[in-house]
């Protein structure tokens, strides 16, 4: 259950992030979307507290497993959103 939650949690931000970098941003050389990024990954872990994953317990890699999906998923849903110039 912990793997799963935190999985979607990092998904969910990623996708967030993509949305919030194309809302906010100039386009795809605006430098504002990698604080959009860090901030969708700072966020999460009060989140996953919150829902009572024990994030104490989290390894080096655990936290690197959270920042990658979320930057893959950011990279993925910003790319699609410029590319096809969704509003």
């Amino acid at each position: 259950m912990r793997g799963l939650t935190v999985t979607t949690i990092s998904a969910l931000a990623g996708i967030g992030a993509g949305v919030a970098a194309n809302e906010i941003t100039a386009g795809a050389t605006d430098q504002l979307a990698i604080p959009i990024l860090v901030a969708a990954i700072v966020v999460q872990f009060p989140i996953l507290k919150v829902l009572g994953v024990d994030i104490d317990d989290f390894s080096t890699k655990d936290y690197l497993f959270v920042a990658f999906m979320t930057f893959s998923l950011w990279f993925v849903s910003w790319g699609i959103l410029l590319t096809t110039a969704a509003i």
